[in-house]
């Protein structure tokens, strides 16, 4: 994704807060409520992210309903943004894999 197409998704309303709040796995409806937002925009919010490859699918969880459900995570760690010579520069460091593992297997455990 070019470098200004990024910042215009990180731009929108509510995405850089739910790229704060997905550092664990959330289902729309976690976000939804945590951050004050609308699920219709919770749910548009994280198929932008998705595109844009910043938050990725993590799995499904069971909801308080016994419902599974949707969990997503950011998948970057940092974002940098640069403007040099007439060019505007974006590097996204990605999270390890190993923290990503982690995670799994950390929310599995907590699930059991």
């Amino acid at each position: 994704m070019e470098a200004v197409e990024l910042l215009r998704v990180l731009g929108n309303k509510y995405n850089a807060e739910i790229l704060r709040a997905t550092n664990e796995p959330k289902s729309a409806q976690e976000l939804s409520d945590e951050l004050e937002i609308p699920i219709a925009t919770s749910y548009r919010r994280i198929e932008e992210l998705t595109e844009a490859e910043l938050l990725e699918l993590s799995g499904r969880e069971f909801s308080e309903e016994g419902r599974r459900t949707k969990v997503y995570r950011r998948n970057i760690d940092t974002l940098k943004v640069s403007f040099e010579e007439r060019q505007i520069d974006v590097e996204a460091e990605d999270r390890p894999d190993e923290e990503n593992s982690l995670a799994d297997v950390w929310r599995d455990l907590k699930a059991e």
